[in-house]
């Protein structure tokens, strides 16, 4: 338990429901939509509406998302891939054609077809108790008639202000008066609130067909893009099997690729082989090891990690015991290998949320538009703003991540769900780009090893290796910077705080749901 004398606050205990979103409001839509009858995923999408519309550059209806479901949390863990596809002419000779060796980041090119609101009408239709037009009532309002700027939104929304200034529709709706919104300020998104009451009526069809998809596709092609109506009408996620493995008694499972979860796995794998519970939970040797499982991780990710359906990825292998023993075996406690720098482009942005109903129907949802406010492409009528997963892809030819037609990029998101004993211990999850892995294996061996409780596991500080330096929070120890650094990591403050979680622990017990939220956000946990 947390001394009371110290700044903090504790995990939150609920016996009904309870929801943990990075904002207030959408923890409190998905409760209102829990207390009025909905159930977990009812509410998970309407929490997630909410963030797409009061943390603009973090998430958005013209993004992607994956979800983890354990209906009343049982054994069985259903995985949804909602990420989207690239246009049909995007092949990589065209690229290079253009005289380019890489997908701009901020282009109509990097935009693939949005896989949200595919993904969202699909789960509600499957899995929801209420309509489409209840879930997504809270989120209209707040477009339409406003919302208060949070501080962690504010600073964010500064930090992308020059690149929105670069799309005349960016620019108009997320920069009143040509400046991003201040804290406390009431931003409205008239557009917005528009398109998703067509949502509400129309469903699925009414982003994918119609004028909404008409205004999207012309404003991508304004931008130089490839995408034709006929990409968007064909837009479908689809149900996939969940990929696990077990560390120290608990079932963690994660979507598969496209997505990177698998990189979580590798290192908890890695790590099962070291007496983490003996080592200073916020001393250097723990964290190295974190690191350099880290590293091997991400070199695995980056030599197979692609669109399935495209190039096969050996995944038992990857997650085997034997795998994990060969990378243990390069590992050296005492300095940091000489590894390459990972390839994939940095990147920060996304939400994460937990829900878990009265019936133990468990909800791990992530959706993002990869950058902050995605590929800055707005449709000037609708108000949607585009991501730009399409950076994701390589142009290099053979290359597992190649771009091809209907391809999906290596995604970063991934929500995470913890079972023991055949049962749902936690849906959790940690934002945060590339950190994601990092922040799933840094939660789990914060609470497992180390015996902290979930609030504190969250709190706890960070860092994280990527390429050639070592982020690092202000508040790690000196004594752990100066044992980094002589195991051989060139130590960097970390610009931004590293990573956002949510997650909500199932105490079987006591029949009590405990959540926790991350403090490096502006959200919370709450239940009824």
């Amino acid at each position: 338990m947390r001394d009371f004398q110290f700044p903090g606050r504790s995990p939150v205990y609920a016996q009904n429901g309870m929801a943990a979103t990075s904002q207030p409001a959408a923890t409190l839509a998905a409760l209102d939509i829990l207390r009025a009858g909905g159930n977990a995923m009812d509410a998970a999408v309407a929490a997630c509406a909410v963030l797409c519309v009061v943390e603009p550059m973090s998430t958005g209806i013209g993004g992607d998302c994956f979800v983890l479901y354990a209906p009343g949390g049982g054994g069985e863990v259903i995985a949804y891939n909602g990420s989207g596809r690239a246009p049909a002419a995007a092949e990589a000779g065209w690229f290079r054609d253009q005289g380019l060796d890489a997908i701009p980041t901020y282009s109509a090119h990097a935009v693939t077809v949005p896989g949200a609101i595919d993904a969202w009408t699909r789960l509600l239709a499957d899995h929801g108790r209420i309509g489409l037009d209840r879930v997504l009532a809270p989120a209209i309002d707040y477009a339409e008639n406003g919302f208060a700027v949070h501080p962690r939104v504010a600073i964010d929304w500064a930090g992308a202000a020059e690149r929105l200034r670069e799309n005349a529709a960016a620019r108009r709706i997320h920069l009143p008066g040509d400046r991003a919104p201040t804290v406390g300020a009431v931003h409205r998104q008239p557009e917005l609130a528009e398109t998703l009451g067509v949502i509400a009526r129309e469903g699925r069809d009414g982003f994918y067909t119609g004028r909404v998809a008409e205004d999207l596709v012309a404003a991508l092609k304004a931008e130089g893009g490839l995408h034709t109506l006929d990409d968007f009408a064909a837009a479908a996620g689809e149900y996939v099997t969940p990929i696990r493995v077990n560390y120290r008694g608990l079932d963690v499972y994660e979507c598969p690729p496209n997505g990177q979860g698998m990189v979580a796995l590798i290192m908890l794998n890695i790590l099962a082989g070291y007496d983490l519970a003996s080592l200073d939970p916020l001393g250097p040797e723990r964290l190295h090891l974190e690191i350099e499982a880290g590293r091997l991780a991400f070199r695995d990710r980056d030599a197979t990690l692609a669109d399935p359906a495209h190039c096969p990825v050996p995944i038992d292998e990857l997650l085997s015991a034997a795998h994990a023993e060969a990378h243990r075996a390069t590992i050296d406690r005492d300095r940091a290998a000489d590894l390459p720098p990972p390839e994939f482009p940095t990147h920060y942005d996304t939400v994460y949320l937990s829900v878990v109903d009265r019936d133990r129907n468990a909800v791990s949802f992530i959706n993002s538009l990869f950058h902050g406010f995605g590929s800055g492409i707005v449709g000037p009528a609708t108000g949607v703003t585009l991501q730009n997963r399409g950076a994701g892809f390589v142009l290099a030819e053979g290359h597992p991540n190649c771009i091809a037609p209907g391809k999906r990029p290596l995604h970063t998101i991934i929500p995470g769900m913890a079972l023991e004993n055949g049962r749902v211990a936690m849906p959790f999850g940690v934002m945060g780009g590339h950190y994601q892995p990092f922040g799933h294996v840094h939660l789990l061996t914060n609470m497992v090893d180390h015996g902290m409780d979930l609030q504190e596991a969250l709190d706890a500080p960070r860092v994280f290796r990527y390429g050639d330096f070592c982020e690092i929070e202000r508040t790690l120890p000196a004594a752990t910077r100066r044992g980094l650094v002589a195991r051989g990591h060139t130590l960097v403050d970390a610009a931004r705080p590293l990573g956002g979680g949510q997650a909500i622990r199932i105490d079987w017990d006591n029949g009590v749901l405990v959540g926790g939220s991350e403090p490096r956000k502006d959200g919370c946990a709450l239940g009824y």
